[in-house]
């Protein structure tokens, strides 16, 4: 006997089979790292599915496996707090800048906003599609320049005017980002501004999205902005930025009630 397998013979040949308890077990060790836990399952299935299509085992064993659910609220969405704090530490002027203002204007993913630039304005909007993981539908979307945005725009020095680029954002060597790497550069900023690790650019799109719930807009018109394709998603921004406004009314009337 093997730890998670035994020895069989197939055609005069020795070989170890796994089986489901024996993979069951495996994942179980993984249980105090569920995302690894998840990787692992993953990529063990992969394997077994070439293996039985190939004829190289009798069967699957992954199949019927189950794993520790990953429970995640996804990213965190950016406080006023986290916005001024990242601001005061990149001050106009500054590439740093341009990139969260240009993440508030446009709700737009990393992947998306790399991609941005003076070509994609007119008239004082910015228009563009976002691009979806997953087979779903690009969503063009048609959104107003924010005064904030084109406040770091007219900011930035002559040796780095962001209308001669083909792209708002540019590394230091005056080149467009890569998505990845534009990621890792963000993060950068937000550990220079003291900001949580959780902190991140997707964050940026969902503090846009709480952001037009506060002031009272519709699901419909936030989904024109962030591009969504169902409501779903919005409306938990809206829910919740009810909440908060009946709460304030409810406090104010118990208030001058004088209970």
């Amino acid at each position: 006997m093997w730890r998670y397998g035994y020895h069989t013979e197939t055609n005069g040949r020795r070989v170890m089979l796994m089986t489901r308890e024996h993979v069951q077990r495996i994942v179980n060790e993984k249980t105090d790292t569920p995302f690894a836990q998840r990787n692992f399952l993953n990529t063990l299935r992969a394997l077994f599915r070439w293996a039985v299509s190939e004829g190289r085992v009798p069967d699957d064993p992954t199949l019927g496996v189950t794993r520790q659910q990953i429970k995640s609220a996804g990213y965190r969405t950016w406080s006023e707090g986290d916005i001024e704090q990242y601001k005061r530490r990149h001050p106009l002027g500054t590439m740093a800048r341009v990139a969260i203002e240009l993440l508030l204007t446009t709700a737009a993913r990393r992947g998306d906003v790399v991609k941005l630039g003076p070509q994609d304005v007119e008239d004082g909007t910015i228009t563009f599609e976002q691009h979806k993981k997953y087979g779903a539908e690009d969503a063009l979307v048609i959104i107003p320049l924010h005064p904030d945005f084109c406040a770091a725009l007219a900011a930035m020095p002559p040796s780095n005017v962001v209308s001669l680029t083909p792209t708002f954002l540019t590394t230091s060597f005056g080149k467009p980002f890569a998505t990845a790497g534009f990621g890792n550069w963000f993060r950068d900023r937000c550990n220079e501004a003291g900001l949580p690790k959780g902190i991140s650019a997707h964050g940026l799109r969902k503090a846009t999205a709480r952001r037009l719930a506060d002031l009272g807009c519709t699901a419909h018109q936030i989904a024109a902005i962030t591009g969504h394709a169902t409501l779903a998603e919005v409306q938990r921004y809206t829910k919740a930025a009810d909440r908060k406004r009946l709460a304030r009314e409810a406090m104010k009337k118990l208030i001058e009630g004088g209970s």
